[in-house]
């Protein structure tokens, strides 16, 4: 027999042949994919099968066979198969991965461009209100303020080459369609507003103020009004909350503006890209944005203006 008789006659010679097949037969199973893998087995198993044929089928012989043939190809197939799902899983995430970046990529130049273009209609409004008021007080003077009036045409027209170049420069930013604001820019005093639109939708807003309020920069004002937006509207249609607070904090050098709600918590809300906006504001103004849970759990969303200068 190969397996029975021969291997208490030769044990060397037939170790050597059964570690061969295990190897062989892992092998097949580990490096082929379906069908081939059966065809290699197959041709492995032949001569095997034959020899027990011509030298008598005995039951050991045939547990032998499943043992040392079987065997190892049935693990070398789970070890390829595992190996092959790995595979997959890894380039599954790596391909959501790429797609996750591409995407908050898009969000925030998508982002960057509307920052821009609202800047942009308060920047331009700012310097067309300079030209005329310049062109106002230059037709107000006598014959006798020839140099003031001078002066003054020249920066009546700096003023409106300046707005001639930002429209020319920022109309590129502008979508297909779309057209300058006739509205003017929101700002905080727009909030109450804002927070009885958001108590009309279910969610309940409570307001506070500290400290001197002030007036600031239309930029800054449009900036704290969009990061208490988007902190009441993460609370309302993504966190389900049923109750929000706004503080907002008037201090020596910076405004410190806080949203927080009671909703399902910072991992179900932290990942939207309209906090991607808040960011690329205040990074404008070099302030800071800090997100997280809430003190009594929920979502807080805490921003800080530094004011360089009060108006």
């Amino acid at each position: 027999m190969v397996i029975g008789s021969n291997l208490a006659i030769n044990p060397q010679g037939e170790f050597s042949t059964l570690l061969a097949l295990v190897l062989v037969s892992f092998t097949v199973g580990a490096e082929l994919a379906a069908p081939r893998s059966y065809v290699g087995i197959a041709v492995l198993g032949v001569p095997f099968l034959a020899g027990m044929v011509i030298e008598g089928l005995e039951p050991s012989d045939v547990a032998a066979a499943i043992v040392f043939l079987g065997g190892p190809f049935a693990v070398g197939v789970g070890l390829r198969q595992r190996s092959a799902r790995l595979a997959e899983v890894i380039a599954r995430a790596e391909r959501l991965e790429r797609e996750q970046q591409a995407r908050a990529a898009a969000a925030v130049a998508e982002e960057r461009a509307r920052i821009a273009r609202e800047l942009h209609d308060i920047v331009s409004h700012s310097i067309s209100v300079v030209a005329i008021q310049t062109q106002a007080v230059r037709r107000r003077l006598g014959p006798e303020q020839r140099r003031e009036a001078a002066d003054l045409a020249a920066v009546e027209t700096t003023a409106r080459q300046a707005l001639a170049e930002m429209r020319r420069l920022f109309g590129v930013l502008r979508k297909d369609g779309d057209s300058p604001s006739l509205a003017p820019q929101p700002g905080l005093g727009e909030l109450d507003r804002l927070v009885e639109q958001v108590r009309s939708a279910g969610l309940q807003v409570e307001v506070c103020v500290e400290g001197e309020r002030v007036d600031l920069p239309p930029g800054m004002d449009l900036a704290a009004y969009r990061i208490v937006q988007e902190g009441l509207t993460n609370a309302l249609r993504h966190a389900q909350a049923s109750n929000a607070g706004v503080r907002l904090v008037y201090g020596e050098t910076t405004l410190t503006v806080t949203v927080t709600d009671d909703g399902r918590g910072a991992q179900e809300v932290a990942g939207g890209h309209g906090l991607v906006g808040v960011r690329e504001r205040v990074a404008l103004y070099g302030g800071s944005v800090v997100t997280g849970p809430g003190p009594d759990g929920g979502f807080r969303l805490e921003a800080t203006l530094p004011m360089r200068e009060r108006l």
